[in-house]
């Protein structure tokens, strides 16, 4: 394995149930790529460094089949979802039940509910279709009407359904988690999504940070035999002649740099040409107290989207497509302190954000991100102890995936979603025999799911050690031995 994110260890996970002898190479000192948490601020202050809130850690099939509670991951779940606040102090909140939701919304709840009531009551057919392999997209009743939803909501239709300013603004806001603007097919697919899983069970987040994730699969894979090697950055896959399989938990620039003209001549010229999406500049802060959100239902919480209005949101999304910085960015945050008081000291909270930006810039927008919270949380600059920025130019020196800042490994494009990263059937071989690409630039795409290694390991389980055994029976029917015997 080379690179130790929620897809590489997932697939080392797999590859060692298999009964393989795996290693896991890492160019950071710490292990987990995009799923890492720091004290980046003060001491006592932990701050997730990408991923935050995880609606796949008990959704992916992937983990429900590793039982991340069983190997001692705690999963908090607030009250609250996600929230998207207006100006005027009101909000609109998607809480874990759906009729509180219905509730809140006035004349959209029952627009809302027939939206996604059908969604929730079947939702592991809704997620087996959003995280297959987009080859055998499994069909059911679930995916047909998730389907007829996406096309609604991504387009013109997609005002009919809602009357009043709530409602859109709390759908187009989840929608903008894969920076391109909200009423693209990819973007409404993401947004169903989250949305049925804030309302299935909620989007948790892991005690202590979402190290805690990693930390888990690096524990069962090194109980399994397997061994991994952190602050060794791999330059050739020259070093693994010896290897019968290599999995790359990397982004395509990177696997041009490591396979050089080992790759197929037509397959690199198409990774040439992979697009990479809108960045981000992550702020992180530690504050004295809570943030003072005016609007009732962001303070139970766990993420809110600030950018104000549909037509807000979709300004700063085309904004970022067409390569512009805007005054009032799309401004996600999560308070894990809703749940999690492991987070900072007692009475103190941790405050993740990140504002889209435009690929590649250098610009530290943490004072924009500062007065989109003020205007949604008057008071808030007065709590801030210390604050962290990592620039979308800068992103790349944390972890080599996030190309121009670019955290979902490629653009989100309709393309570059069905066929990712390049059209061809099997999109996790490279054309190398024994070489697979696994990172979230291979389906079902971004997220800490786990399930683009799990799908490569599958086909290289397959293909070059002969085993078709089903993966999920080897994760639930061998389990990782007892250190003690």
């Amino acid at each position: 394995m080379v690179g130790s994110g929620p897809n590489g260890l997932a697939a080392a996970v797999t590859m060692a149930a298999a009964g393989l002898d795996v290693e896991v190479y890492e160019a950071a000192e710490t292990l987990g790529g995009g799923c890492r948490t720091a004290e980046t601020t003060l001491p006592g202050f932990r701050h997730d460094e990408c991923a935050g809130a995880h609606p796949m850690a008990w959704a992916s099939p992937f983990f429900q089949a590793f039982d991340l509670p069983a190997h001692g991951v705690e999963l908090l779940t607030p009250e609250g979802s996600y929230a998207h606040p207006l100006d005027g102090g009101t909000a609109g909140v998607a809480w874990r039940d759906l009729e509180r939701t219905v509730d809140g919304l006035g004349v959209d709840g029952n627009a809302w509910r027939s939206l996604f009531g059908p969604l929730i009551r079947d939702w592991p057919s809704v997620v087996r279709t959003a995280m297959s392999d987009m080859r055998r997209v499994p069909l059911s009743p679930a995916t047909i009407r998730f389907g007829l939803r996406m096309l609604e909501q991504g387009s013109p239709l997609w005002n009919v359904r809602f009357r009043g300013s709530v409602a859109p603004a709390l759908f187009t806001g989840v929608a903008e988690h894969v920076i391109v603007p909200p009423r693209t097919l990819p973007a409404v697919g993401a947004g169903l999504l989250l949305a049925t899983l804030a309302h299935a069970d909620g989007w948790p987040v892991p005690r202590g940070g979402s190290q805690a994730i990693m930390d888990a699969l690096a524990a069962d894979l090194r109980r399994r035999g397997g061994r991994l090697h952190t602050g060794h950055r791999v330059d050739s896959l020259e070093q693994f002649r010896t290897a019968r399989a290599i999995l790359c938990d990397i982004a395509p620039a990177e696997l041009v740099r490591i396979a050089g003209d080992r790759l197929p001549a037509g397959y690199r010229r198409r990774l040439d040409r992979y697009r990479y999406g809108g960045g981000s500049c992550k702020v992180d802060f530690a504050l004295s107290g809570p943030v003072p959100w005016q609007a009732p239902g962001c303070a139970e919480s766990g993420t809110l989207h600030l950018v104000g209005s549909r037509a807000e949101a979709m300004a700063a999304e085309h904004a970022v497509a067409a390569g512009i910085h805007t005054d009032r960015p799309f401004t996600l945050v999560i308070q894990p302190g809703v749940v999690d008081p492991t987070r900072a000291p007692a009475g103190q909270h941790t405050l993740y954000a990140y504002a889209h930006v435009p690929h590649g810039s250098d610009r530290d927008v943490s004072e924009l991100v500062t007065a989109q919270i003020e205007r949604f949380a008057p008071g808030f600059r007065d709590l801030v102890l210390a604050k962290h920025v990592r620039t979308a130019a800068e992103m790349p020196a944390y972890n080599a995936n996030y190309v121009g800042g670019d955290i979902n490994a490629g653009a989100m494009t309709l393309a570059q979603t069905v066929f990712r990263p390049v059209p061809r059937w099997n999109p996790y071989s490279t054309g190398v025999p024994g070489v697979y690409l696994c990172s979230a630039a291979t389906p079902p795409g971004g997220g800490v799911h786990g399930m683009s290694g799990f799908h490569a390991a599958r086909h290289a389980l397959r293909t070059v050690f002969g085993n078709r055994t089903d993966p999920y029976r080897l994760l639930t029917a061998n389990p990782a031995p007892n250190p003690e015997d």
